[in-house]
């Protein structure tokens, strides 16, 4: 697939907010069996049920790395989510899969950016870099190709200019060591169609396969408003959250504290599993549970931060096990209001 010139910002491009209406999400099927170890079986139930969640507010496109992984996917799966097969390395379509962006008439386009496997953590990685191509590809869009290693859980944006990340994570030598916070500022901008970086500082000490993902700690509620992670004096996370907090409100943010962090116990071990990993869809919040005694609380905060969806508690801490949640693990797909030009 032979990408477009020129950068998706020069054409009018801009990558919306998660709450703009979706027309698909698109996930994958757990299958790097050294990662997950005995934990395997387990996963692939915790992500069936997420992509079930998800199937009852907007259709699912999970992509399955074999014919037998699509054929226990299927058995898993309600009707409203749609089987593909494509060679992947893993299941983390937030980071690996493309993201989408729109210009003002509606249309859509895919900006595909480069993957290393969280800075070569997990080999090999060679199909989890190309696979964000092949799904612009598979939904019909036009391509663009960024000069820059990004994880689509390293950003969370707005849709009103404003993108908020982490300087543990984009300044991370093991993605971009040629480039220095301006420089990626920059491909930001040309390339989801962002006024505005917001650099907070450090994700949650637990958070050690991304470095720092600022999807475990924050999210937008509204243009300018961020849900964002408070933890309590005394708790290793303390003073990262607190300079975060103090970041975000110099930016001009209003900043809504969430001060709930489960800590689950997953194959004998105690492990941070972040309530702020949720996915938003069409008309709804899919949240990570935990089976601990924070859960009702988190689904409560959460539904107050969107009045205007529904919450849907998920067990997920299988999942944060592995490395994250419902957002790790899917990436919307926009819906087009206009056919690509």
């Amino acid at each position: 697939m032979t990408p477009l010139p020129g950068t998706p910002a020069d054409a009018g491009f801009a990558m919306p907010a998660e709450w703009a209406p979706h027309e698909r999400t698109l996930m994958a099927w757990p299958c790097r069996s050294d990662m997950w170890q005995d934990q395997l079986a387990g996963a692939k139930e915790q992500y069936a049920d997420v992509a079930n969640a998800i199937a009852a507010f907007e259709p699912v496109t999970m992509v399955c790395a074999s014919a037998a992984d699509a054929a226990q996917a299927r058995a898993a799966l309600t009707a409203g989510v749609q089987i593909v097969e494509l060679p992947i390395d893993d299941s983390w379509l937030r980071d690996s899969g493309p993201i989408f962006v729109l210009d003002g008439a509606g249309r859509r386009a895919g900006v595909h950016f480069g993957f290393n496997a969280w800075g070569e953590k997990f080999t090999p990685w060679d199909q989890d870099a190309a696979v964000g191509a092949r799904l612009v590809e598979l939904v019909g869009d036009r391509l663009y190709r960024a000069p820059l290693i990004l994880e689509g859980g390293s950003i969370c944006v707005d849709g009103a200019g404003r993108l908020v990340t982490t300087e543990q994570c984009l300044l991370n030598p093991s993605r971009n060591p040629s480039l220095d916070a301006g420089a990626i500022a920059g491909h930001l901008r040309d390339h989801l169609g962002v006024q505005e970086v917001v650099w907070l500082g450090q994700g949650l000490v637990e958070d050690k396969d991304t470095d720092g993902h600022v999807d475990l700690i924050a999210a937008f509620t509204a243009p300018g408003t961020l849900l964002l992670q408070s933890c309590p004096p005394g708790d290793p996370n303390h003073e990262a959250m607190a300079e975060n907090a103090e970041r975000a409100r110099a930016a001009g943010l209003e900043v809504v504290d969430f001060p709930l962090l489960a800590r689950p116990t997953v194959g004998g071990e105690q492990i941070g599993a972040s309530y702020m990993n949720f996915t938003i869809v069409n008309g709804a919040v899919v949240v990570p549970t935990a089976g601990v005694a924070t859960d009702a609380e988190a689904l409560q905060r959460i539904a107050m931060a969107y009045p205007a969806h529904e919450v849907v508690g998920v067990p997920s801490e299988i999942i944060a096990w592995g490395g994250g949640g419902p957002h790790c693990i899917t990436q919307q797909v926009p819906a087009a209001s206009s056919p690509a030009a």
